[in-house]
Parts: structure tokens; C-alpha cells; sequence
């Protein structure tokens, strides 16, 4: 059931949702725009700004391609070989993704140089990261998963018949690979290559812990510290400007891609490669992997957490703990709401306007949240100032950013969902809200849940909206890791830090077995009424 015009109930509820996330960002404009000429001009031409150009463009690439070396290879090894037990390689390429960029950052920074973890342990004084290699191996590390997700489905689903005739053709192994599997992961790559390029572009936390300016990293000290406002302003529509051009590049790249299957035949089971001699050799890029990514990490908190002797830690965890799950849950629940008349209408309705809706939506994830929450706290001061640092403005700051997040999952579940079942309902008497509530709702509750369970995991670790939109006195647990982390207080950090990760590996694991799940079967069409 595919409508020319979208449903007035959610028309309303989606076009809100869009004015919401682009005002703030046209009167972020109208800041920038305020200054004199003069000091536009000085603003606009200081050779500064090509220095944070430069070293944000060099950390999104290098971790582009060092994402992709880690993640290809493991993906390969999950998808292809004879390398067991499976479901251990799916977890270290998934789990890294539930510890956050910053608790990386303070877990490396706190194990390495003196007095750290491994010289307390081995004696060693192992260098600290810092500067662009220390921000690029981190970055890497813990956003890789994204990566690796999308390759490692592209691998499962190729069709070994591509493979089988190129060799056929006389291609070695190697040619074939390179020549047939790597265009077939172009499109799996470009998806999962443009989330890493989102999140390294709007990532403050780990520059400013290495000490590696960036737009984002300039953008938070001079609103925090300087309290130059126009110049934040410039900062943040230039980090917008280059989100942007990631945004059409990825687009144009993924322009004319066909990479259906032609023939109506059923795709053959993906053929397993024998690892032989070179399996310790896979064993030993895992196992590197694993030991950076989780157990380095996780290790240093436990270290580190032996060490906090202060009776209070724990009660300000518990009240730090119960901030964030609540309002975690929140945004969930209003978050998912507001995805689902976004998702409906993509999926069911026609036009331009249905197409605007939909798209603009996602110029709230794709803004950098930082440049988002900045755009925020101009809005609100000049037009609700009592709105200002307030819980409800900060909730309102997860919704429009991670509502796009959510718009996936449910409209997945509305694609393999048949319209005819609506408009069966529709025959038997049902009205269309009646339809969409007794038909519709309960056959795509799985997508509901997984978009939930998105945002909560994203606002649980969430930390740049909640620095500068969260209200006085309102502690969370990315807000105490990094304010702890910040004053070197590596033993304070540490409960948080594990409550965060912790918190995140259960969530990342029910995602994946939610996931995993097979598709329920459609409800029944309602009895017609009497």
C-alpha cells in the first residue's frame, strides 16, 4: 500500500521533527553571520583554520584506512574461513564498539608512561599515545566495528558463482579478490567507511585527550574557554561544510553501483577457505587485536579501580548510573516515537515531500554533535532562554540527533512487512489509525526494540551534548570519565569507565541476538466488527 500523500498524523509529528533540527542550525548561521566586517574577515582568513582543515581531513583518512586494514581482514576471516569458533571472531569485531572513544583514550592514556598500569605491572615505561598517532590508533581501535559489521554481511551474501568464473577465466586467488570480491564490498565500505568518517569528524573527546587540534577539539575550547562565540560559530560551520562534502562524495560514489544478481537461481553457499599453515597467523592478528582493543582496556580500569579507596566513589556512581539509564530511557522512548512517522512515510508514502522529510531528518546525525549542541545553546539563549541548560533541552538534543539512527531499524521492519495486511484491516472495517495499531505496530515491535536499544546505547555514551547541554549538577558516567580523566585522576575514573563499558557490551550483545532472530510472522487480520 504505497500512498501519493503521507498520513496527516504523521505528517505533523515528522515535519516537527524536522523543523527542529534545522532551526537550530539556520540561527547557528544567522550567529556566524552577526559579526562586523571586520572581524568576519579576520575571522573567516586566520591561517588557523587551515591548520584544524588539514589535521581533521589527515585523521578522517588515516582512520579510513587503518579501520579498513584491521576490518577487512577480520571480517574474511569471520565470513570466509575455516577459522573457529565463529561467533568468538564476531564478538571481537562487534564488542569494541561498546566502549567509548574517551574511555579508550583515558584506558591508554592511564596504562602507558610513568606510574601506569604496564610499568606498575612489567616494569616497562611504555610510551603514551598522543598527538595524531595516538588520536588515529584509538579512533581506530573503537570504530572499526562499524566497518567490519557491513563487510563481514557483504562477504556472507556475495555469490560464489562471481568468483567461480573469474577463476574459471584463469584469475589467481589474489586477482580474483581484488578484481571481483573488492568491487562487490564497495557499497558494504562506503556505508560503514561514512559512520567512521561522521565520528571521527565530530569526536572531541579523544583529539583533546591527545592533544591533536581539530575543528571539534577548537570548536569546544573556544566556547568553553576562550567564550568566543562567533568564532565557535565559524568553527562549527566549518566542520559542517566538511561533513557535507563527506556526505555528497559518499553519495557520488555510490551513484550507478548494480550489483544484483541477474540470474533468478539461488545464490550458492559461500565456499570456506582452509587457513592451513596460516592459521597461527590468523590466530596472532586476533588475538593482537582483542589484547588492544578489550583486554588493554578492561584490564587497566580493573588496575585502576583496586585503587580508589574513597568511600563516596560508589554512591556517586549509583546517582551518576541512574542519570544516565535515565535519560537514556527517555530519549529511547521519545526518540524511537518520532522515528517511526519518519520511517512510515519513507517506506509507505510517494513525492517530494515524503522524500524531504525523510532525508532532512538525517541532518541531525550527520551534523557533529558538537556543532549540533552549540547550535542549541544559540538557539535557546536568544529565543526560550529559561530553556537553557535544562533536562528537557538536553533530551530534546539526543531526539533530533539520534533520530535518524532509529529510522533504520524500523523501516526495515516496514519494508518485509506487507501493506496488504493493512489493507485487509482496512476492508474488515478497521480505520487507518485502528490498522496501524492492531496490523502494523505489532508486526514491526522487533525494529521498535532494536531502534530503542540504538539509542540507548548512543546517549548512554554520548558526551559532547551532554558537556554543554546537560544542567547543573546533572552527573552522568561519560561526563565523570572525562571530567576525572581530564584532571589525571585515573583511579576516580575508573568505576565509570567500567560501568560504561560494561553497560555497553550488554547492550551491543542484546542488539546482536535481537538481530539474529528470525523474522516473527505476521498477525492475523482482524475480525470484522459487528
Amino acid at each position: 500500500m504505497t500512498r501519493r500523500r503521507p498520513p496527516l498524523a504523521l505528517l505533523l509529528p515528522a515535519l516537527l521533527t524536522v523543523a527542529g533540527v534545522l532551526l537550530p542550525l539556520v540561527y547557528l548561521l544567522i550567529r556566524a553571520l552577526g559579526a562586523e566586517g571586520t572581524e568576519l574577515r579576520e575571522i573567516v582568513f586566520r591561517s588557523r583554520n587551515l591548520e584544524l582543515l588539514a589535521n581533521t581531513l589527515l585523521l578522517t583518512v588515516g582512520t579510513l584506512v587503518t579501520t579498513t586494514l584491521v576490518a577487512l581482514p577480520l571480517a574474511y576471516l569471520a565470513a570466509r574461513t575455516d577459522l573457529r569458533p565463529r561467533r568468538a571472531l564476531m564478538l571481537a569485531g562487534v564488542l569494541p564498539l561498546a566502549i567509548p572513544g574517551y574511555v579508550g583514550a583515558y584506558a591508554m592514556i592511564a596504562a602507558s608512561g610513568p606510574g601506569g598500569t604496564i610499568e606498575a605491572l612489567t616494569g616497562l615505561n611504555w610510551p603514551g599515545p598522543n598527538g595524531f598517532t595516538g588520536a588515529l590508533g584509538i579512533l581506530t581501535l573503537f570504530t572499526f566495528p562499524y566497518l567490519f559489521l557491513n563487510l563481514h554481511a557483504a562477504l556472507r551474501a556475495q555469490d560464489p558463482a562471481l568468483e567461480d568464473a573469474a577463476r574459471l577465466l584463469g584469475r589467481t586467488p589474489a586477482q580474483t579478490f581484488r578484481e571481483v570480491t573488492l568491487p562487490y564490498l564497495r557499497p558494504a565500505w562506503l556505508s560503514g567507511a561514512l559512520l567512521i568518517a561522521l565520528h571521527v569528524l565530530g569526536d572531541f573527546s579523544v583529539v583533546s585527550l591527545m592533544r591533536y587540534p581539530t575543528f571539534s577539539a577548537a570548536i569546544y575550547q573556544q566556547y568553553t574557554a576562550a567564550y568566543d562565540r562567533v568564532y565557535s560559530a565559524w568553527l562549527a560551520l566549518g566542520l559542517l561544510l566538511v561533513t557535507g562534502a563527506a556526505l555528497v562524495l559518499e553519495a557520488r560514489l555510490m551513484r550507478g553501483l548494480h550489483l544484483a544478481r541477474v540470474s533468478p537461481g539461488g545464490a550458492r553457499e559461500v565456499r570456506t577457505t582452509r587457513l592451513g599453515r596460516a592459521r597461527p597467523l590468523a590466530w596472532a592478528f586476533v588475538a593482537a587485536l582483542v589484547g588492544a582493543a578489550l583486554i588493554v582496556p578492561l584490564g587497566t580500569i580493573a588496575y585502576w579501580l583496586r585503587l580508589e579507596t574513597n568511600p563516596f566513589a560508589w554512591t556517586s556512581l549509583w546517582d551518576a548510573l541512574k542519570s544516565a539509564l535515565g535519560a537514556a530511557a527517555i530519549a529511547a522512548v521519545t526518540t524511537t516515537a518520532l522515528a517511526f512517522p519518519l520511517a512510515y512515510i519513507g517506506s509507505r508514502a510517494q513525492g517530494r515531500l515524503a522524500r524531504f522529510t525523510e532525508r532532512a531528518a538525517y541532518l541531525g546525525y550527520a551534523t557533529p554533535p558538537l556543532a549540533f549542541a552549540l547550535a542549541l545553546v544559540f538557539f535557546s539563549l536568544k529565543v526560550a532562554p529559561p530553556l537553557y541548560q535544562t533536562f528537557p533541552l538536553l533530551i530534546l538534543a539526543y531526539t533530533l540527533h539520534f533520530v535518524a539512527e532509529a529510522v533504520g531499524p524500523i523501516r526495515t521492519s516496514l519494508n518485509t512487512a506487507t501493506p496488504r495486511l493493512e489493507e485487509a484491516a482496512r476492508l474488515l472495517g478497521q480505520t487507518s489509525r485502528g490498522a496501524l495499531a492492531r496490523v502494523t505496530l505489532p508486526l514491526i515491535r522487533p525494529g521498535l526494540l532494536v531502534s530503542a536499544a540504538f539509542v540507548f546505547l548512543s546517549v548512554l555514551k554520548e558526551l559532547p551534548l551532554t558537556l554543554l547541554l546537560a544542567p547543573i549538577g546533572f552527573e552522568t558516567l561519560a561526563r565523570n570519565v572525562w571530567a576525572y580523566t581530564e584532571e589525571a585522576q585515573y583511579a576516580a575514573a575508573a568505576p565509570y569507565a567500567l560501568a560504561l563499558a560494561l553497560s555497553g557490551a550488554v547492550l551491543t550483545l542484546l542488539i546482536l541476538r535481537r538481530e539474529r532472530r528470525p523474522a516473527p510472522r505476521p498477525p492475523r487480520p482482524p475480525k470484522e466488527q459487528a
